[in-house]
């Protein structure tokens, strides 16, 4: 926030409005209904806890709004509405002037899905046709099995969408089938399988006959198993075919050949490519930061436009390098001993691009940090796809992570099409593309064993530097195509200090890092 103000040259005095990303009188809505789950059977253990914990968050919610206030005491707080945050989020971002938006996330107050039509650029504004309401929540369902495979909910969904590719889905393909069960124009969840979520600690997310039926929760220090592959394989797919379901609803509802999507389930990126690859729409976007963090921006914009008289907006699509920049900072390197450096001259690209021609794994730390959960060429590990065993080294080395985990390619937009079959751009690595015999040939190692990537097409306007590199590392190899990961290593956040990416380069296995045209060694 310091930061913020900072760059804007004001103090909180000066602030007049400030929106926050939830509604807590939402949540007390809430509760009445949770009371009714009293009358079923089949819920009646959970309706008091899950009525108590709605009302709870409510109030919590109200204090963080007071706590604001405080903070900023010249300022209107306006509470928004989650899921619209997310809208606004997702279709400003898009620069379209009209689209159809869809968001699905874990819970928003009461909704975890819904779908709006998006209109205008200066002034955009998203009008909500359908929503569906907790319990129904394919974020829940996803973090509820992340968690019983021993991996953390809200964090690690990543994870298991890439065992689901090791694994297959038939064994439990007819439980996920009746645990999420769709119908004409929604979805509903099997309370027996997946009992009602509480915001209660104490209450697990999977019922008994949800173990009985497929495995015991694994402990993450145990070893993984056909039957974890297979449960996130089956989990994995039904996910994408419900995903599928709600863009065609959403296409039949908005009457729109453009589809933008949010919420944190929008960073399964191989459902999104599932929905680009049944050709609902000409074109899927989904924004650069679709989960939670995002819609920062999108209740910004909703108390912009919400505003007596608003002004125009500008800049807001396909902006994404908006976080804090560290050029012509001096760097001091007395607390890594181990560390030398020199500058580089003019041609960075080129001596970048050669490195990595020639087998090094380099940290890249230019410009601005990236917003969203990817690292798009400014906070990034690169490494040649062409390098043998470099997946299995980056893994082990570099990214201490599980060896299934895949990596994602980047490519020059206008040769994206030699070496994958999206069909449109992806800047923000968040759609999983199948790929060309070329690629299958030439560069197996960004593939996954579903027989896809997760791409990142990279424009001369989007990001210079970068383009350049993958020009020039085409130039040397004859494939413009680089691996691009995040710079930070297993349960570290993105480094987004120069402190931080020293801390990387010194204690793992990367070999170089380009920090604003200074070349550290080890």
């Amino acid at each position: 926030m310091g930061w913020l103000l900072d760059q804007a040259k004001l103090s909180a005095t000066d602030v007049h409005a400030v929106a926050y990303n939830f509604q807590p009188t939402r949540y007390l809505a809430e509760s009445p209904a949770a009371l009714r789950m009293a009358l079923s059977p089949m819920t009646r253990d959970r309706s008091l806890a899950r009525a108590h914990g709605f009302a709870k968050v409510a109030l919590r919610t109200r204090r963080r709004l007071s706590v604001l206030g405080s903070q900023f005491p010249s300022a209107r707080v306006t509470p928004v509405l989650h899921h619209r945050a997310h809208q606004l989020t997702a279709y400003a971002a898009s620069g379209w002037d009209e689209a159809a938006v869809l968001v699905i996330d874990s819970l928003g107050e009461r909704q975890t899905t819904t779908i709006a039509h998006g209109h205008g650029v200066q002034r955009p504004r998203v009008q909500t046709l359908e929503a569906i309401n907790d319990p129904a929540s394919l974020g829940y369902v996803y973090g509820a099995v992340t968690e019983h495979l021993g991996w953390r909910r809200g964090d690690e969904e990543g994870t298991v969408m890439a065992l689901a590719a090791l694994g297959d889905p038939a064994r439990f393909r007819h439980l996920f089938s009746t645990a999420v069960r769709t119908t004409a124009t929604d979805f509903r969840i099997h309370p027996g399988y997946f009992p009602a979520r509480t915001l209660t600690s104490g209450y697990p997310r999977t019922s008994r006959r949800f173990v009985a039926e497929t495995c015991p929760e694994r402990h993450p220090s145990e070893p993984l198993t056909d039957v974890h592959r297979d449960l996130a394989a089956a989990l994995q797919e039904r996910t994408e075919q419900v995903m599928v379901h709600l863009a065609r609803r959403a296409r039949v509802l908005t009457g729109s050949r453009r589809l933008c999507v949010g919420g944190g389930v929008a960073t399964n990126c191989v459902s999104i490519g599932k929905i680009i690859e049944a050709g609902i729409f000409d074109e899927v976007f989904v924004p650069p930061a679709p989960g939670d963090a995002g819609t920062a921006i999108g209740a910004a914009l909703a108390a912009h436009v919400d505003a007596r008289t608003p002004r125009p907006l500008a800049d807001i699509a396909r902006r994404y390098y908006l976080g804090p920049s560290y050029e012509d900072q001096p760097l001091d390197l007395t607390p890594w001993p181990g560390l030398r450096q020199k500058t580089l001259g003019i041609e960075t690209a080129e001596f970048l691009a050669d490195q990595l021609a020639h087998g090094m794994i380099a940290g890249l730390f230019q410009g601005r940090v990236e917003a969203g959960p990817r690292a798009l060429g400014n906070r990034s590990i690169l490494a040649s796809p062409l390098e043998p065993g470099v997946v299995q080294r980056l893994n082990a080395t570099v990214k201490f992570r599980e060896p299934f985990r895949p990596f994602a390619p980047m490519v020059p937009a206008e040769r994206a099409a030699e070496f994958f079959t999206l069909g449109q751009q992806a800047p923000y690595m968040s759609m999983a593309s199948g790929v060309t015999d070329l690629t299958r040939e030439r560069v197996p190692a960004i593939v996954h064993a579903n027989g896809t990537s997760r791409l990142q097409t990279v424009t001369r306007s989007q990001n210079p530097f970068m383009h350049a590199v993958l020009t020039a590392f085409g130039r040397r190899t004859g494939i413009p195509v680089l691996i691009n990961t995040s710079l930070n290593v297993k349960g570290k956040p993105i480094c987004g200090t120069p402190e931080m990416a020293l801390d990387c380069l010194a204690n793992s296995g990367l070999d170089a890092l380009l920090l604003e045209g200074r070349w550290i060694t080890k």
